[in-house]
C-alpha cells in the first residue's frame, strides 16, 4: 500500500522516470498432468545495463493468501520444502532467456501444482516505482488421451492395399483439438528419425511426408475417419520402402489465452510390423519368323514377345534394330517412331511397325531389298518410378535374327587403267573403265578419295542410265571451264579426263558401275538394281612443292658494334623457270623473344620483298633507319642477299628468308603453288669487349680531425679514346653497416649528383670532386671528422655510342679501397705543481701553482680547478693515499672560456669583492691561485685539475683530456696566547722568568730546609713527647728548556708517609 502511495505522489509531482513493468503469461494455462509445462516472465522499465532475477512463487486455491516459494535465480535455497525436493533434482528450473526475460520449466506437472503463479523481479533502481510482480493461473486437468491400435505383424506383397485402423479418444470437459498422424520407423535402424507418413492436423487439413507427397496426389494414399474415434490409413499399391513398423501418434490441443495452440499430451498407439515382398520384375524377350531365307522382292514379319508378370500395368518400350542400326522405337503410348532411313520406305507402305497386343510388337518389311539382308534385334526397355518420383530404365535384348535376302545375280565385270599412274603437276589424268558381261542398262559413277580413306569418297561425275552427265558438287566450276571431262567412248566404255592436274587431284579413282532391272507390276512399275562392280586405281600427283627449297646462310653469325654482315637466300626450284617466285626477307628484333635465343617465338615483319613481277617493295620494318641496308639478286633468280653495314643494337635478332612459288589460273587467276620459308638466322650484335681497369690498390690514410682528405681513383686503361666515363664514389663505414653508401656520382657529361648518405651526413659543403685528367679522378673530404673514418672507394662506369648514337654503358669495375681514418690528436696533457708542502701561519697567503709542460695540440683551450681534501674530510683510509673525489671541496675553477666558476666544479667560496681568491696566469701554461687571509681551516691537500678542450670541425668544443696534478699539503699554524708564546715574544719577560727566579729559589729552598730541619726535631721532640709519627714533604722538581719553544714545566710529585 505504501509503494502505490508513493508511485501515486510521484506521478502527481510530474516525475518523469521510466516505471517498471512485469508481465507473465496470460492465463489461465489449461495443462494435462504429467505434461511438461512453462510459463514465461519479461521486466521492462529497469536501468540499463542490470541483469535482473526472477522469482517464482505460487497461491494454493484453498489458501489464496498464503505464499509458497519455489525457485528463484538469484538464491539456491529459496523453494519452501514442498517445492525443495523437485528444485534440487531440476524437476523445477528456471531458464534464462535474456538479461531481462526468464523461462519457468516444469518437466511433470502434477495436480496439486494448480493455482495462481507470481513472477517476482527485486528492485534493481534504487527506487520503487512501477509493477515488480505479475501472476497467471494454471488449471491441471487429468490427462484423458487414449490412442490404441492393435499390435500385429502383416506381410504384404508389393502393388497390394494396406489398411490400419486407430482409435483415439479424449475425455476433456476443456474444448480441445486433435491431430493424428502414422508414422514409418525402420525395424533394422533404430537410431534413424520415424518418417512421417499421413496427418490430420488440428486444424483437419490433411498433410504428407515427402517422401510420400506424389503418391498422395496419385490417389494412393488417404486417411479417413470412419467413426468419432476410429481412423483409417489407406496405402494403395506398397511399395518394399514401406516396410518397417507403422504406428499411430494422436496429440491433444488447447488454444491458451495469447491464441497460441500448444500441445498438451501426445501419445502413441502400438506398433505394426509390415513386411512387403517385392513383385518379380524380371521378364523375357523373344523375336520368331517364318524363315530366314528370302529373295529380293518377298516380304518378311518378325515379332518380339515379351514375357513379364502384369505386363499391362507395365511401361515397356520396343526397338527394332538393324545392324546396329535403328528401325523404329515404339513408346508405351505405341506410335512408332522411324529411323532415318526408313521414313520414306514407310510412307510408301513398303514397311509396317505396330503394336498387336501388351505383349506383342510386330516389324513387317514388304518387298524385301538385298541391303535388308543382315542381323535383326528386339531391345526392349522397361521404365519404372520410384518412391521418390524418379524414373530408372531396365533393358534387355533378343538374341541376332540373321535374315539372308538373295538378291537377283549380275555377272557384270569392271576394270579401270590410266595413263600413268604418276604424273606431274599440271598435266592430264587419263581414265578408262571398261565393263564386260552386261545384261540391263548401266550406270556409271567416278568417285575420289584420299588413299588413306580417312574422308568419304567424293562423286567426280556421273553417267545415268539415259546417258546424262551430271558433274559432282565440288567440281562443277572445274568442270564448267573443261578442267574435267567424261565421254562414254563405247557401249562398255567411259573415261574420265583431268587437264591441269593439282596436289588434291592425288588419291583413288574409283568407277562404280551399276546394273539395273525393271521390277514392280504394270501400276507401280520401278528400277532395281541387280548388280553393282567397281574398280579403283591409285594415282601419284608430283607436286612442284616436293622439290621446292629454300635456305639462309651467314658467314659471321655473331658481330661487333659497327661491323656489317650479309645474309644469304638460296631459292632452288626444279620446276618450269616459268613459274615465278616472290622472296621475302623478314627479321624479328632479339628483344621480341622469349629469352632473347634464337628461334623463340616472337613476330616477324618484312624487311624487303621481290615480288613475282621483279619489283623491290619495302616493308614496314626497317634497318639502320634504311640507310645501311642494301639488297640485290642473281640473275638466275636464285640467290637473294641482303647485307648491313654499321651494325647496331637494332639489327641484333632472328632473321628468315620467304619464297611464295605462284602459278596462273586457267581463269587468269594467281593461285599460290607453295610456300616454304628457310631455316632462323641468329645475328648477334655484341658489344666491344671492354678493356676498362681501375687501380685496384688498397691503402691507409691517417688523418687528424680539421685536416683534408684526398682519395684518388685512377683508370689504367680504356677500351676506346671515345670512351666517357662516369664515377661514383662509395664509403663503407667502419661501424658495419648492411650496404655500403653512395657519396657521390658523377654521371659521363660531368653533372654531380649527391647520395643519400651526403644528405645525412652533412658532406654537401665538405665533399668535392675533381676531374684531374681524363683517367684520374679525385674525391676531398675538407674539414674531415671522426665520423668520416671508413672505406671509401670509387665505382668507374665506361660509356660508349652505338651505331645509331646512343649511350650505353659497357662495362663497370670498382677501385681498390682507401681505408681512412679520423682520428682526435693524441694526447700530451701534463700538469705539475709548484709546490708539494707549504707551512703558513694565521692570515698569511697561500700560493697555490699550475704548471702545464705539455699539451696535446697548440690550439687547445684549458678549464683549471683546484680541489682541496681537508683533514677533517679524510678517513684513515685516505690519510693512507686513497682519495675519494666524494670528499673533495672545489676551491677554484676557471672554464676553456675564461668564465671564471665555468669549470668542472662549483666553488664553495663564491666570487666576489670581499673574496679572499686570486687567481693569475702569468704565461700560457702556468696557472696560480692565492689564498689570503689563510684560515687554519684553509688547511689541507690541494691539487689541481685540468680540461683540455678542442675545437671540432662542426665548431664544437670538446673535451679530449683531463689530468690532475701532484698533491700539494697546505699546513697553517694558528696564533694562540700561551705561556709559552708570552714569554718566548719578550725578551725582558724571558729572562724574568728563566734566570731571575734560580737564585730566589734557592735561598727560598735553602729556608724551608731550614725550617723543615727544625721542624723535624721539634716534631721528634713532640713524638717522642706525644708518640705521633710526622709527614713530610718532597723537594718539588723542576725541569724547563733552555730554548723558546719548550716552556718549564713544574711539576710536583707526592710524597710518602714513612
Amino acid at each position: 500500500m505504501g509503494i502505490r502511495t508513493l508511485l501515486t505522489a510521484c506521478a502527481l509531482l510530474g516525475v518523469s522516470v521510466a516505471q517498471r513493468v512485469v508481465t507473465v503469461q496470460s492465463g489461465p494455462l489449461v495443462r494435462t498432468e504429467g505434461s511438461h509445462v512453462t510459463i514465461w516472465c519479461n521486466v521492462t522499465g529497469y536501468k540499463e545495463g542490470v541483469e535482473q532475477d526472477f522469482e517464482w512463487s505460487m497461491y494454493l486455491t484453498s489458501v489464496p493468501d498464503r505464499e509458497i516459494r519455489i525457485v528463484s535465480t538469484a538464491q539456491s535455497n529459496y523453494a519452501y520444502a514442498v517445492y525443495a525436493q523437485r528444485v534440487n533434482s531440476k524437476e523445477i528450473w528456471v531458464e534464462r532467456l535474456t538479461r531481462d526475460s526468464a523461462l519457468l520449466h516444469i518437466t511433470k506437472v502434477q495436480a496439486r501444482d494448480q493455482g495462481l503463479f507470481e513472477c517476482y523481479t527485486p528492485n534493481t533502481d534504487g527506487q520503487y516505482l512501477g509493477s515488480y510482480s505479475a501472476r497467471t493461473n494454471l488449471t491441471v486437468i487429468p490427462d484423458s488421451l487414449a490412442v490404441t491400435a492393435p499390435p500385429q505383424t502383416l506381410s504384404q506383397v508389393e502393388g497390394d492395399t494396406l489398411q490400419l485402423t486407430c482409435e483415439v479418444s479424449r475425455a476433456t470437459e476443456q474444448h480441445t483439438h486433435l491431430s493424428v498422424g502414422w508414422y514409418l520407423r525402420s525395424s533394422e535402424d533404430a537410431t534413424m528419425s520415424p518418417q512421417e507418413i499421413l496427418t490430420l492436423s488440428r486444424d483437419f487439413v490433411l498433410r504428407a511426408g515427402a517422401p510420400y507427397k506424389q503418391r498422395m496426389t496419385a490417389g494412393d494414399l488417404r486417411l479417413d475417419k470412419t467413426s468419432a474415434t476410429s481412423y483409417r490409413l489407406t496405402i494403395h499399391r506398397l511399395q518394399p520402402a514401406d516396410q518397417g513398423l507403422l504406428y499411430c501418434q494422436a496429440a491433444e490441443w488447447i488454444q491458451d489465452p495469447d491464441r497460441s495452440w500448444f500441445t498438451m499430451t501426445r501419445k502413441q498407439a502400438d506398433k505394426t510390423q509390415l513386411r512387403i515382398q517385392p513383385i518379380d520384375r524380371d521378364f523375357s524377350i523373344q523375336v520368331s519368323t517364318e524363315r530366314r531365307s528370302f529373295t529380293a522382292g518377298e516380304p518378311l514379319e518378325l515379332r518380339c514377345t515379351i514375357d513379364a508378370q502384369s505386363v499391362p500395368e507395365r511401361f515397356f518400350s520396343v526397338s527394332w534394330v538393324f545392324s546396329s542400326s535403328p528401325v523404329a522405337v515404339i513408346g508405351p503410348s505405341a506410335v512408332p517412331v522411324l529411323g532415318l532411313d526408313y521414313v520414306a520406305r514407310e510412307a510408301a507402305g513398303h514397311m509396317t511397325v505396330r503394336k498387336e497386343s501388351p505383349t506383342v510388337h510386330l516389324l513387317k518389311l514388304q518387298h524385301l531389298r538385298p541391303e535388308d539382308a543382315g542381323k535383326y534385334i528386339c531391345r526392349v526397355t522397361e521404365r519404372e518410378k520410384t518412391p521418390t518420383g524418379d524414373f530408372i530404365d531396365r533393358s534387355k535384348r533378343s538374341r541376332n535374327v540373321q535374315i539372308t535376302v538373295q538378291p537377283i545375280k549380275s555377272n557384270v565385270t569392271v576394270s579401270l587403267s590410266s595413263n600413268s599412274s604418276e604424273v606431274q603437276e599440271g598435266d592430264v589424268v587419263q581414265l578408262t573403265c571398261s565393263i564386260h558381261s552386261t545384261t540391263g542398262p548401266l550406270s556409271v559413277a567416278w568417285q575420289w578419295s584420299e588413299k588413306q580413306g580417312s574422308t568419304p569418297p567424293q562423286n567426280l561425275a556421273s553417267v545415268d542410265r539415259d546417258g546424262t552427265v551430271r558433274p559432282g558438287p565440288g567440281y562443277r566450276e572445274r568442270s564448267s571451264y573443261g578442267e574435267i571431262r567424261v565421254e562414254r567412248v563405247q557401249e562398255d566404255i567411259y573415261t574420265l579426263s583431268l587437264y591441269n592436274a593439282l596436289p588434291g587431284d592425288e588419291g583413288l579413282f574409283r568407277c562404280t558401275v551399276t546394273e539395273w532391272v525393271e521390277a514392280g507390276t504394270e501400276s507401280e512399275q520401278s528400277w532395281q538394281k541387280i548388280g553393282e562392280k567397281s574398280a579403283t586405281k591409285a594415282i601419284t600427283v608430283k607436286t612442284v612443292e616436293s622439290s621446292f627449297v629454300v635456305s639462309a646462310s651467314s658467314r659471321t653469325p655473331s658481330v661487333t658494334f659497327g661491323d656489317s654482315f650479309d645474309l644469304q637466300c638460296l631459292v632452288k626450284p626444279r620446276h618450269n623457270p616459268r613459274v615465278p617466285a616472290s622472296v621475302t626477307w623478314r627479321f624479328m628484333p632479339a628483344s621480341s623473344g622469349s629469352s632473347g635465343e634464337v628461334g623463340t617465338a616472337g613476330e616477324f615483319r618484312d624487311l624487303v620483298t621481290f615480288t613475282r613481277e621483279g619489283t623491290l617493295q619495302w616493308g614496314e620494318q626497317l634497318l639502320g633507319l634504311g640507310t645501311r641496308t642494301t639488297v640485290d639478286r642473281s640473275h638466275s633468280n636464285t640467290n637473294f642477299r641482303l647485307s648491313v653495314t654499321r651494325a647496331g643494337r637494332k639489327e641484333a635478332g632472328t632473321y628468315q628468308c620467304s619464297a611464295l612459288l605462284w602459278r596462273r589460273n586457267y581463269d587468269n587467276t594467281w593461285s599460290k603453288v607453295a610456300n616454304r620459308t628457310s631455316n632462323l638466322l641468329g645475328i648477334s650484335v655484341l658489344q666491344p669487349v671492354s678493356k676498362l681497369r681501375v687501380q685496384k690498390t688498397n691503402q691507409s690514410l691517417v688523418y687528424l680531425e680539421d685536416s683534408r682528405v684526398r682519395v684518388n681513383c685512377s683508370v689504367a686503361s680504356q677500351t676506346s679514346t671515345d670512351s666517357q666515363h662516369a664515377v661514383l664514389w662509395y664509403v663503407r663505414r667502419a661501424t658495419g653497416a648492411e650496404a655500403d653508401e653512395l657519396l657521390l656520382r658523377i654521371e659521363r657529361s660531368g653533372a654531380f649528383e649527391y647520395g643519400a648518405y651526403a644528405d645525412e651526413e652533412r658532406l654537401r659543403r665538405r665533399v668535392q670532386a675533381e676531374r684531374m685528367s681524363p683517367q684520374l679522378y679525385a674525391l676531398t673530404l675538407n674539414r674531415a671528422e671522426s665520423s668520416d673514418s671508413g672505406t671509401y672507394y670509387c665505382l668507374v662506369e665506361e660509356w660508349l655510342t652505338d651505331p645509331d648514337g646512343a649511350w650505353y654503358r659497357l662495362a663497370r669495375e670498382s677501385s681498390g679501397f682507401t681505408q681512412v681514418l679520423v682520428r682526435q690528436p693524441e694526447v700530451r696533457l701534463q700538469v705539475e705543481e709548484s709546490e708539494s708542502n707549504i707551512t703558513v701561519s694565521q692570515s698569511s697567503s697561500i700560493r697555490l701553482g699550475c704548471s702545464i709542460p705539455s699539451q696535446s695540440s697548440r690550439d687547445s683551450r684549458f678549464s683549471v680547478s683546484w680541489y682541496v681534501e681537508r683533514s677533517s674530510m679524510l678517513s684513515e683510509e685516505e690519510e693512507q693515499g686513497d682519495v675519494d673525489e666524494g670528499n673533495r671541496a672545489c676551491v677554484f675553477s676557471i672554464g676553456h672560456d675564461a668564465v671564471f666558476g665555468n669549470g668542472n666544479c662549483s666553488p664553495i667560496e663564491e666570487a666576489g669583492p670581499n673574496s679572499r681568491l686570486q687567481f693569475e696566469r702569468t704565461t700560457s701554461d702556468l696557472y696560480s691561485l692565492t689564498i689570503q687571509r689563510a684560515r687554519p681551516a684553509d688547511a689541507g691537500r690541494y691539487y689541481c685539475h685540468v680540461e683540455e678542450w678542442l675545437l671540432n670541425p662542426r665548431n664544437a668544443w670538446y673535451r679530449l683530456a683531463t689530468n690532475n696534478s701532484d698533491v700539494t699539503i697546505v699546513n697553517v699554524i694558528q696564533q694562540v696566547s700561551t705561556l709559552q708564546s708570552v714569554v718566548c715574544s719578550n725578551d725582558s719577560l724571558f729572562y724574568f722568568v728563566f734566570f731571575y727566579p734560580f737564585p730566589i729559589f734557592g735561598i727560598l729552598i735553602i729556608a724551608v730546609l731550614l725550617v723543615r730541619y727544625k721542624s723535624h726535631r721539634h716534631s721528634k721532640s713532640q713524638e717522642s713527647k706525644n708518640g705521633a709519627p710526622l709527614l713530610w714533604i718532597k723537594e718539588p722538581h723542576l725541569s724547563y728548556s733552555p730554548t723558546c719553544l719548550d716552556p718549564p714545566v713544574l711539576s710536583l710529585h707526592p710524597g710518602s708517609v714513612d
